[in-house]
């Protein structure tokens, strides 16, 4: 009894502890970057506003909404990485694995190129689009046969879907390379210049996902014992499943609509959860959330400084923090195996 109260006195601690993680790294976000804003006239912003001030309104205007962004974002792709992980019994798997970054790119590439588009919320709601017709694809083809939907069979369908959209983006891009300059900041993700609104207008979905994640833990946890025992454990196995990849679908697909391309946030954050909590998905879902809002918003954060007075994407930097944690975990689980 004290061993199982002492645990959860290290989870609460841990829970508490990103959340104040998540605070600092969003005030730091909102007081640095480029234009030097000392911490007292950013507290003035919020508690009096001067339109005329220019500090004022890069803070409210930019700063602070690529930092709700950023948290949003991060957020949502660590939590769809943590069921995608759970759905294919994969430690590789990440929303990408559904093709829903590829599918987002496949569509914006095809209006930019076929119909002109160049419109930053218009490449939003195609790359949304884009992405939950990927991630159906992937289910559909996934739950094809006799068995229904199995983890071997979604990861294939999602390599096999990723593959066909990438061929056809590169087939596009080569026929208007002019077109790569115009959504070239979106393929390597960012959310600088990303306004509130284009948040707001799929806001609602992630929402929804998001409070649907949060009741997932239990079944989760359930089906991770595998399908037998949690059938006999009276789960519905198949409904479990369809509710997780469109969890995953509404989740990273709205990520990937908003920011653009961001890789290894939905791969690294699970990990790092998973070995301060275990593998119980009641605290994963939530210490994921933060931990991923946090990640997101340090990476923006850094991206701002590394090449100033330029700005690197965001998907870059977390590229670099995610490759190395990427050849770890695929190291360790070729050791496992061998």
């Amino acid at each position: 009894m004290n061993a199982f109260s002492s645990s959860q006195t290290v989870k609460i601690s841990v829970l508490i502890l990103s959340f104040i993680v998540f605070i600092l790294s969003f005030v730091l976000s909102v007081a640095l970057g480029k234009t030097p804003i000392t911490f007292q006239t950013a507290i003035d912003a919020f508690t009096h506003y001067d339109g005329n001030n220019k500090e004022h309104v890069i803070i409210m205007t930019s700063r602070l909404s690529r930092a709700i962004i950023a948290t949003v974002v991060g957020a949502s792709l660590a939590v769809a990485g943590a069921l995608m992980q759970a759905l294919t019994r994969n430690p590789l798997a990440a929303p990408d694995i559904f093709g829903i970054n590829a599918g987002a790119l496949f569509f914006i590439v095809a209006a930019a190129t076929f119909f002109s588009v160049d419109s930053l919320v218009q490449y939003m709601w195609i790359g949304f689009l884009g992405a939950a017709i990927a991630g159906g694809l992937v289910y559909l083809l996934g739950s094809l046969g006799g068995d229904g939907l199995s983890p071997i069979k979604i990861v294939l369908a999602g390599a096999a879907i990723s593959a066909l959209f990438i061929s056809f983006t590169q087939g596009m891009l080569v026929i208007d390379e002019q077109k790569i300059q115009s959504i070239l900041f979106w393929l390597a993700g960012s959310v600088s210049g990303r306004e509130l609104d284009m948040l707001l207008s799929v806001l609602p979905f992630i929402a929804v996902a998001g409070i649907i994640a949060l009741f997932l833990g239990k079944p989760v946890n359930i089906l991770m014992s595998g399908d037998d025992v949690a059938k006999n454990l009276g789960l519905n196995t198949h409904l479990t499943k369809v509710m997780i990849g469109v969890v995953v679908v509404f989740l990273a697909g709205g990520s990937v609509a908003i920011a653009g391309s961001i890789g290894f946030i939905g791969l690294v954050v699970p990990h790092i959860v998973k070995g301060i909590t275990g593998p119980n998905y009641l605290w994963i879902i939530p210490l994921s959330a933060l931990t991923g809002a946090s990640l997101l918003i340090m990476a923006d954060l850094a991206a701002r400084f590394v090449i100033m007075p330029q700005e690197m994407p965001i998907g870059v930097m977390t590229a670099f923090l995610g490759t190395p944690f990427f050849i770890y975990i695929a190291r360790k689980g070729v050791t496992k195996r061998g």
